[in-house]
């Protein structure tokens, strides 16, 4: 099976070698035919610290490296 990438926008860079990572989708409501956003956070591992707030990231998944990181960085 396929590795998932998603795309997204660095929200905190303050732990050492990890990053929090907001990832937006949007869709159409099946009813109202709205198009609606939702967002959610993934935490993401970053060897060197070289990422910061605001940044546009990809992230794929990965191997748990701890107990909330299963997801790094794999590029800007």
């Amino acid at each position: 099976m396929p590795k998932r990438i998603l795309s997204g926008t660095v929200t905190s860079d303050a732990n050492a070698q990890t990053i929090t990572v907001k990832v937006e989708r949007r869709f159409k409501h099946p009813v109202l035919q709205k198009t609606i956003r939702k967002s959610k956070k993934y935490r993401a591992h970053d060897e060197n610290n070289t990422y910061k707030v605001g940044d546009a990231v990809r992230i794929i998944e990965c191997a748990p490296r701890s107990k909330t990181k299963r997801w790094e960085v794999l590029e800007a």
